[in-house]
């Protein structure tokens, strides 16, 4: 049985056709016709209930005679709301409509429109298409730019190369998407469809917040035990923090993605995001969410709280040993090697917290979505900005990437 929210008490089928001229009980209509048969101790328990006690018994002939009756009880009746109250209906209150779904059911759902004037959307796919291009080249070049100078192949710059490739994967999952959307004007996509790429969004988000704790732990130990950096630091180290990142996050992913598969969902199928967010997607569900916000709240605080206070906690180690040396320069040189990462956390919490702020006070959807919008473009566009520019071997990396195509080409 799908159930969905409580509502109030609900009329019989009799009530709701109102056939105050036909020779029936509104309150007893137990033999309407042949093989027919709602009894009115039969009530609703909620306002998206399906009766699938009574569906063998309106199957069949049966069928065709109660149709009948509905017809002639109420000849306004259209032909799909025939068809819902054969195959089941829902009492929402005085209305009989299919509110609860079954996930099986659900074909679409429909994602917030970025803009709905037609005459910006080539204005908006223009823009969107540019930042998804820039961000794509840009870290394809700082990954090509680390993998073929010999100088860079240190711990910082092999997991610089993986952030990369995240941020990639990242805006790959949800931009296209989105453009798709801009120029089909359709801002549907399928049930699967927006599962899957609810459980990307998370995959890749947790595996850039395991990236910069591991980074964050790097700088760490260069600039707190400089001496031993390289025996710590070890290749053999760097990859099964890597690999390590893989599956934790894939777990994360997996176990909230599956448990919206147990959740049935109302008419109401608009999510006020770009894109798939699983909060969004548990929101409009009809069923008992209490399972599932709790695995979001447990999962936030192991696989999210866990590396952000290992960051924060790398940080005021660094602080601590920086604020000891006694020249100024060397505090400088210090900070320095860990501007471009700090700079790069900032703004991938901060915009993660600016979406979550901007749900809870904003009453816009649309706001909402901007919001959410700054966390999945952003950070992803920036970091090789921020690596290139204020790093001086990575220029000179990509001073001399650039020179060997030329030459080539």
């Amino acid at each position: 049985m799908v159930t969905g929210h409580p509502g109030p008490p609900s009329r019989t089928a009799a009530t709701f056709l109102e056939v105050e001229d036909a020779a029936v009980d509104p309150q007893q209509a137990p033999a309407i016709a042949q093989g027919f048969h709602i009894p009115s101790n039969k009530k609703p328990t909620g306002c998206c209930t399906v009766m699938e006690e009574d569906q063998k018994e309106m199957e069949n002939a049966a069928a065709v005679t109660s149709l009948t009756f509905l017809t002639q009880a109420r000849p306004g009746l259209m032909a799909d709301e025939l068809a819902n109250f054969y195959h089941g209906c829902s009492f929402c209150g005085d209305r009989c409509n299919v509110e609860g779904r079954n996930q099986t059911d659900v074909a679409n759902f429909f994602l917030l429109a970025i803009t709905d004037d037609p005459a910006l959307h080539l204005l908006i796919f223009s823009l969107f298409l540019s930042m998804y291009l820039v961000t794509i080249m840009g870290n394809l070049l700082i990954i090509l730019a680390i993998s073929s100078d010999s100088h860079l192949h240190t711990p910082m710059y092999f997991l610089l190369s993986n952030l990369s490739f995240t941020d990639i994967c990242m805006s790959t999952t949800t931009i296209p998407k989105m453009l798709v959307n801009i120029q089909a004007q359709d801002q549907s996509i399928t049930y699967i469809g927006c599962l899957t790429q609810a459980c990307f969004v998370l995959f890749f988000a947790g595996l850039e917040n395991c990236l910069l704790a591991a980074m964050a732990y790097d700088r760490y130990v260069a600039i707190c035990h400089p001496l031993k950096y390289t025996i710590i630091m070890n290749s053999r180290l760097c990859a099964l923090l890597v690999l390590l990142s893989l599956p934790i996050s894939m777990l994360n992913a997996l176990l909230l993605t599956v448990s919206v598969l147990r959740l049935s969902f109302c008419t109401d199928l608009e999510i006020s995001l770009f894109f798939c967010e699983l909060a969004q997607i548990i929101k409009l569900a009809c069923s008992d969410t209490i399972i599932n916000n709790i695995l979001i709240y447990v999962a936030a605080f192991i696989f999210g709280g866990v590396p952000f206070s290992g960051i924060v906690f790398s940080y005021a180690l660094i602080v601590s040993s920086v604020l000891r040396i006694p020249s100024v320069r060397g505090r400088s040189k210090a900070f320095s090697t860990c501007g471009s990462h700090l700079t790069v956390v900032s703004l991938f919490y901060g915009t993660g917290l600016g979406v979550y702020v901007s749900s809870a006070v904003m009453d816009s959807s649309r706001k909402t979505g901007m919001a959410s919008l700054m966390y999945s473009v952003v950070p992803q566009i920036t970091n090789p900005f921020i690596y290139s520019l204020r790093n001086r071997d990575m220029k000179e990396s990509l001073r001399k990437f650039f020179s060997r195509v030329s030459s080539v080409l």
